[in-house]
Formats: structure tokens, C-alpha cells, sequence
């Protein structure tokens, strides 16, 4: 998944680039013509795949958001004005507008 892009005053779009589906059919290929020893690994990965490619936008968002806050040693509660600071720490090109929807986001989509 790609991060965000578009962010600014003006242009408030938050943009979720999946590729999950390509490694998952990369995965289904590789599968296919997989030794007996590489089965397991493959299918645990592949389920791994699947299940992430099922994730909603804003579950994805949400993550986003958790990383970003991980990323700048945020660990308190991220409904917080606290967390929001860190957001906008950790990424300063986003308004406080979209800082504040990524926040309710990641509140509505516990880990």
C-alpha cells in the first residue's frame, strides 16, 4: 500500500494504492509450481495476502496512521490531542483537517 498523497489546504485526498492483488497472484504462480517442502510457506503467505487485501480503506488509513505514530515514538492513546500532534509531526504536509479524519479513522479501527 502506498502512503498518502494530495494533502494540502486546498486538496484534501487521501489516496490507498493496493497491490495486493498482484502479489497475491504472484503468490498463486509461485504456488503453482511449488516443491512439496515450499507449499506451506507459500500457502501460509498467500493467506497472509488475502487477508490484508480484504482491509477497508479507512482500516487501512488506520494503519497508516499507527505506523506514522510509531515511527515518532508515539505510544499513548491515539484519540489525543497528543496523537494528533505526533501525526503532524511525523507527517507535516498534512492539514489539520485530514490529520483530524486519519485520527477518527484510526479511533474507529482499533488494532
Amino acid at each position: 500500500m502506498a502512503a498518502l498523497a494530495g494533502l494540502n489546504r486546498k486538496h484534501n485526498v487521501v489516496l490507498v494504492i493496493r497491490d495486493a492483488d498482484m502479489v497475491a497472484a504472484a503468490l498463486r504462480r509461485a504456488l503453482a509450481e511449488a516443491s512439496p517442502e515450499e507449499r506451506p510457506g507459500l500457502e501460509r503467505a498467500a493467506a497472509l495476502v488475502e487477508s490484508t487485501a480484504a482491509a477497508t480503506e479507512g482500516e487501512l488509513r488506520a494503519r497508516w496512521v499507527r505506523s506514522r505514530l510509531a515511527a515518532v515514538g508515539f505510544a499513548g492513546d491515539i484519540a489525543s490531542i497528543a496523537a494528533l500532534k505526533a501525526l503532524r509531526q511525523a507527517e507535516p504536509q498534512l492539514s489539520l483537517v485530514v490529520s483530524v479524519q486519519l485520527q477518527k479513522d484510526a479511533v474507529a479501527h482499533p488494532e
